[in-house]
């Protein structure tokens, strides 16, 4: 049965069919299913290419080519009304569009979908960067192997034994509790995982820090997409508390400490040294005769190089040593913080983070001073001086801990053959 649509003055129309608004045409052809059904196809170029689009009736894609020639013909008209910037600019969008094989109506049609969904240009450019970040090629490998990578790394770098030694240690209790691929390793993820633990503040800063070393990495040799560890809660860490031995406390621990862990406690009590570069510091860098000792920026955490004075009661602690060689504290990393907490349960005083170094600043400053003299001894600046130290001990306080003397001389040592026995 035919469609008066298909009649035109008493006689059928012949196929394909053309359909005209304006100086737009739009042809409809009529096609036979692999089935046998009969389908109409549309003919359009809206986009800039040719495609067909199929309809079940004659009727459907009759409403669809006039529809479709509106749109052509409006196209048309407004293109007739440009202005020369708005072709200018037309033309510019055609040409960054080109190495995308993206015709301008689709590309303008998507970014209209995409607007509707998140709202403006510089979402959908997050959403796209986030789609491309999450759909990056990687290469699965577990924690654990980019840890050993990693710490291989760093080391052929010729990265210090303490920070080895750091990385070592954090991202170790990290891979164990993560048997995952590192690709799979999310934000939450480690959030939730840096909670549990109750961290200090500063410790918690520190794992945050070697993670987000760890996940560059792995980013870097594609074996995770992005980093995690960007993104995980900053804590502040400004206001530490500054904590210190007293006078009396470490004179008990220089008493309990063992003869091949005294110069490292007095150095760092008596010199304000970093244990890691109490760890490096090796006999040569002493000058007892002329009481300073030499931090080479190969041994500074700052990498620069400074002085330090050997005072009087340093001194004494040192002597009986002169003449030995080689590294002042002979054992490991591990070593170095058992024998802290050796001395400190031999003396019955309970061990202090970084307070020998606290220590020496506070009584040093309040001997001196002068801020400037003692961060230079330090090796950080006045300002964090003036900021931690000050007025944190009385002078009396500070004469009584510069006045510490060795009680003997320590066991197993060879003194330093005086002017006489010469």
């Amino acid at each position: 049965m035919k469609t008066n649509a298909s009649r035109k003055g008493g006689k059928e129309q012949a196929w394909p069919r053309k359909v005209r608004v304006g100086r737009e045409v739009v042809t409809v052809y009529r096609r036979r299913a692999p089935g046998g059904e009969v389908c109409f196809m549309v003919a359009s170029y809206l986009d800039g290419k040719r495609k067909f689009v199929s309809h079940a009736t004659e009727t459907d894609a009759l409403a669809a080519a006039h529809h479709l020639a509106r749109q052509l013909s409006e196209r048309q008209v407004v293109a007739a009304a440009m202005t020369n910037e708005q072709a200018a600019d037309y033309a510019s969008a055609v040409q960054a569009l080109a190495p995308c094989r993206v015709a301008l109506p689709v590309a303008v049609g998507t970014l209209a979908a995409a607007l509707k969904l998140v709202g403006d240009l510089p979402n959908v450019l997050a959403a796209a960067k986030f789609y491309a970040a999450r759909h990056r090629q990687t290469t699965p490998r577990p924690v654990a192997e980019v840890v050993a990578e990693l710490l291989t790394v760093k080391e052929a770098r010729r990265a210090s034994k303490r920070y080895l030694e750091d990385l070592r240690s954090r991202l170790g209790r990290f891979a164990a509790d993560f048997k995952k691929d590192t690709c799979a390793v999310t934000t939450a993820e480690i959030q939730a995982w840096l909670d549990s633990h109750q961290l200090a503040p500063q410790t918690y800063t520190n794992f945050r820090r070697v993670l987000h070393v760890f996940f560059e990495f792995a980013v870097a040799r594609g074996y995770a997409a992005d980093n995690p560890a960007a993104h995980v809660e900053n804590l502040k860490t400004t206001g530490r508390n500054v904590a210190i031995f007293t006078p009396a406390q470490m004179a008990k621990l220089l008493a309990a400490a063992a003869p091949e862990f005294l110069p490292a406690l007095a150095l760092g009590a008596f010199a304000g040294l970093r244990s890691a570069e109490i760890e490096r510091l090796e006999w040569s860098d002493l000058d007892l005769a002329a009481r300073h000792l030499v931090i080479g920026a190969d041994k500074a955490k700052t990498a620069s190089r400074r002085v330090v004075p050997i005072c009087d009661n340093l001194a004494a602690f040192l002597t009986p040593y002169a003449g030995q060689t080689g590294l002042v504290w002979p054992g490991s990393h591990e070593d170095f913080y058992a024998a802290q907490q050796t001395t400190a349960a031999a003396a019955g005083v309970p061990w202090k983070s970084n307070a020998l170094r606290h220590s020496y600043a506070s009584y040093r400053f309040s001997q001196t001073a002068d801020a400037g003299r003692v961060a230079g001894e330090l090796g950080n600046s006045a300002a964090v001086v003036h900021k931690h130290y000050r007025e944190l001990v009385k002078p009396d306080a500070a004469a009584k801990w510069f006045a510490l003397q060795p009680a003997a001389t320590p066991a197993n040592v060879v003194p330093m053959p005086t002017a006489a026995a010469a």
